[in-house]
Formats: C-alpha cells, sequence, structure tokens
C-alpha cells in the first residue's frame, strides 16, 4: 500500500469520514500478504518509498499475475523486470491498464504518482545501441519512481565528439546513469566531465574477452575517476533504484495525496 494511500485512510478517519472497521480492513493485507508461494511485501513503499518490484525470470505466468494483482488491488504501483511476452500478455489480460515495454522487458502499471518531487533529471546514458535494452530499463523504473529522465544514446569513446557536443546536457543532470560494455571505459570519461554522481552500468556486450560483461565490471570497478558507484552486470533496475534514491528529497512525512 502506498504511502499516499495510507494516509488518505488516517484522514479519512480523522475526519469521520470513515469508520474505524472500514479502515483496518484495508489495512488487513500489512505488512505482508501470503500467496503460498510468495509472500507480499505491501510494507515496503511506506518503509523505502518503493513497493516491491517483481523479478520475471523463472516465475510462471500464473505466479506472475497473482504477484501484480496482489499490489495492484492495494492501489500500488506494480512494476515488473525481466517478463517474456507470454507472461506480459497474461498480466494485460488480467490488469487492462498494465503497459508492456518490449526493449527492456518490463511490465507497469502507474497507480500513484510517488511524493514528494524529486530535486533534479537524470540522465541515461548509453555507449552503443546495443545497450538500450538496460538503459530503457533504467528509465522505465525511474518514471515509475517519479522522475524526470533524459536519454543520450550511441555516446561510446569511440567517437568522443559525439559525447563531448552534449557536454551542456550531460553538466545539467542532477544523476547521471552511465551503461556501456565492451572495456566499460564510457562511465570513466563522463566522471571527468561533471560533480554530480555516476553510476556505472556494465553490460553483456562483446566479444570473446569482453566475458559476458566482467571485463566491463572490472573496468569500472578499478576507474581511476573518483566516485563512480557500480551496479551488477546488465542491472539497469538496480541503477535506477540507486539514483532515484540520490535524487529524493527527504521526505518529511506531508507528502501530498
Amino acid at each position: 500500500m502506498s504511502p499516499q494511500k495510507i494516509r488518505a485512510l488516517l484522514e479519512d478517519v480523522r475526519d469521520g469520514k470513515l469508520e474505524l472497521d472500514d479502515a483496518l480492513r484495508d489495512l488487513k493485507s500489512l505488512p505482508f500478504e501470503d500467496l503460498g508461494f510468495a509472500r507480499i511485501d505491501h510494507h515496503r513503499a511506506l518503509r523505502t518509498g518503493a513497493p516491491e518490484v517483481i523479478f520475471g525470470e523463472g516465475k510462471t505466468p500464473e505466479q506472475i499475475v497473482a504477484i501484480a494483482e496482489s499490489l495492484h488491488a492495494t492501489h500500488q504501483n506494480v512494476l515488473i523486470t525481466r517478463i517474456n511476452p507470454e507472461a506480459a500478455q497474461a498480466v494485460q489480460s488480467a490488469i487492462p491498464e498494465a503497459e508492456y515495454l518490449p526493449t527492456p522487458r518490463i511490465v507497469r502499471v502507474q497507480n500513484y504518482t510517488p511524493s514528494p518531487a524529486p530535486i533534479g533529471t537524470i540522465l541515461v546514458m548509453a555507449a552503443g545501441t546495443t545497450d538500450l535494452p538496460v538503459a530503457e530499463e533504467a528509465i522505465a523504473t525511474l518514471e515509475v519512481l517519479g522522475h524526470p529522465v533524459e536519454r543520450l544514446y550511441d555516446v561510446g569513446v569511440a567517437g568522443l565528439h559525439r559525447l563531448l557536443a552534449s557536454h551542456q546536457t550531460i553538466a545539467s543532470a542532477n544523476v547521471l546513469i552511465v551503461v556501456a560494455g565492451m572495456e566499460g571505459a564510457l562511465p570513466s570519461v563522463v566522471a571527468g566531465l561533471v560533480e554530480r554522481p555516476v553510476i556505472a552500468v556494465p553490460t553483456s556486450v562483446g566479444y570473446g574477452a569482453a566475458l559476458n560483461g566482467l571485463t566491463a565490471l572490472f573496468g569500472m570497478l578499478t576507474s581511476c575517476a573518483a566516485g563512480i558507484s557500480v551496479v551488477n552486470i546488465d542491472n539497469g533496475f538496480g541503477a535506477a533504484m540507486a539514483a532515484a534514491q540520490i535524487n529524493s528529497p527527504r521526505n518529511n512525512g506531508n507528502a501530498e495525496r
């Protein structure tokens, strides 16, 4: 259940618009709901600001639908990552307003706009076109979390003039997510140009010695540019969650509904 929904319930009880027993009924799924094969953490948005996210790989369409319906029924935003087309179609049949994004393999349902408003814009950069599924996973996640996002694609180190031509865009971002495969050099270059946090995402793009992303990962971890944070290989979702926390003002409990 979203913090906004809980606040609305409490205000309705306070104002006499809702009976206490009715509010308790709405809150009965907290802190989690046991579906037998999964325990849905309905308390997570209240603790962390973001609801539980469904990782689609390894789950059956029926399991994904059941979890998504549980989150949707409690007015939470629904985000499903790494989902295949068959499972996505099943979710859309159960929840018609669900949106399927094939490039990042994501299904999402936006039931509310998170608050308070983010501090600034998050720039998602990709070295090459093959990195776009990971970059788009980050963007789709950030949009569900309510953060304004800009894209800057195909600016890898093989043509630095393409990167430098967008220097103003790079410098104006509050947080930067930089996605790259091969040797993974782009985050080091970007971090040398800006004074804002850079989150590096290695991808499994590249020929044999790229080792399915390990070479890019090691390059980013051993970067000579100070202050780079590195997430796991192909983990656009993890980068987005980190960027969102950096880009969110502290919630003082006065969020509007």
